[in-house]
């Protein structure tokens, strides 16, 4: 029995330290996804979920240090039965969100690993029954538990650790995820991408005499009667799908990704800092090599406000919010690109100066 609630303990902290981490890497995501769910929840239980939208990033910073501090305590052994009591109610937290996604189909992807790992709502709902199976053997077993440290270094090691990621997660907040998950991080070619990996193949399964047969191709037998038709290789999906640019006078989206840009991505007018606003334009006037091109899903009298107010001398785009947050997690922010290729983003805090950007274009 000691062995299976070891196993526990070291499995259940090292998963919560390693989502808890890829989280932190990325608040900004991680606060999208929660606006998703208060979102859904303001509209299916109640609308008191909206005054929690504007705390999404509050909320993402704090669950996302909890794990990890919750996986250091657990394998280090920390006030076990407190650390127990907290693990079952964070996880049957995680456990409801999940089980809501999948049963109502609400929210597709649940973020439990961020970007790096995607889960379907079924997947992420079964993961987490087995952590509340697991947790539920380290909580009967809590009192079984020695500690690794004496208590004051323990209580060192879960406040140090506290202070650490917390400080982690404001920096990415402040300048850029450290690891970019996402399809358009820099090296990544965009027009790539946006197509299938290689030719898609799909199942057909059909039924006869109550039986069901998988076939590749559409079977001619007419005895046969069908039921579904399945994508065999879903791995070779697109990673981008809904990439478009527009201005009222048509797509944009092929103009883009030819060329090289210069883009400044201002996602909400209302929204974005102007406190690197000077940096930013002196950047933009500065540019020879790379065409300056604005994208914003902002409305047309919000962002001509915003940008005769910040002097902002650039064409600018149309393009849908959530793309916008996802190519890069600034508001303002800047990424170049080469016939496609991202070759660099910046947060705003860090805009660079043109030096930097002609050097990346040599």
């Amino acid at each position: 029995m000691k062995i299976i609630y070891e196993i526990a303990r070291y499995l259940v902290g090292g998963l919560f330290i390693f989502s808890g981490a890829i989280k932190v890497n990325d608040p900004i995501g991680t606060a999208i996804k929660l606006e998703e769910y208060f979102e859904v929840f303001a509209h299916d239980i109640s609308p008191v979920f909206e005054y929690l939208v504007p705390l999404a990033l509050f909320f993402s910073i704090f669950l996302s240090v909890i794990e990890v501090v919750l996986g250091i305590a657990l394998i280090i052994g920390f006030k076990m039965p407190r650390t127990s009591w907290a693990l079952m109610v964070t996880i049957v937290f995680f456990t409801f969100l999940t089980f809501y996604s999948a049963y109502f189909n609400k929210v597709t992807d649940c973020g439990c690993f961020g970007d790096a790992i995607k889960l379907t709502p079924w997947g992420s709902f079964t993961k987490d029954i087995i952590l509340l199976v697991l947790i539920i053997i380290i909580f009967i077993n809590r009192h079984q538990y020695g500690s690794w440290f004496s208590e004051k270094f323990g209580h060192i090691k879960v406040i140090g650790s506290t202070i650490v990621f917390t400080g982690l997660a404001y920096y990415a907040i402040a300048h850029l995820p450290f690891i970019d998950f996402r399809a358009y991080a820099v090296g990544n070619h965009l027009p790539s991408l946006m197509e299938p990996s290689e030719q898609l193949k799909y199942e057909f399964v059909m039924e006869k005499d109550g039986k069901e047969f998988v076939f590749d191709t559409y079977p001619t037998d007419k005895s046969y009667t069908y039921k579904s038709m399945d994508l065999a290789n879903p791995e070779a999906l697109p990673k981008i799908t809904d990439l478009n640019v527009w201005t009222d006078e048509g797509d944009y989206t092929e103009e883009l990704l030819s060329g090289t840009k210069l883009l400044i991505i201002i996602y909400s007018a209302e929204k974005a800092s102007k406190a690197n606003m000077e940096a930013i334009n002196k950047l933009v006037n500065a540019s020879n090599k790379a065409e300056p091109w604005v994208l914003t899903a902002s409305g047309y009298e919000e962002f001509e406000a915003f940008r005769h107010e910040v002097q902002l001398a650039a064409p600018y785009y149309y393009g849908d919010a959530t793309v916008l947050k996802t190519i890069v997690r600034s508001n303002p922010g800047i990424v170049l690109l080469k016939d496609g290729t991202v070759l660099g983003k910046w947060h705003h805090n860090d805009t660079p100066d043109i030096s930097k950007i002609n050097l990346l274009l040599n």
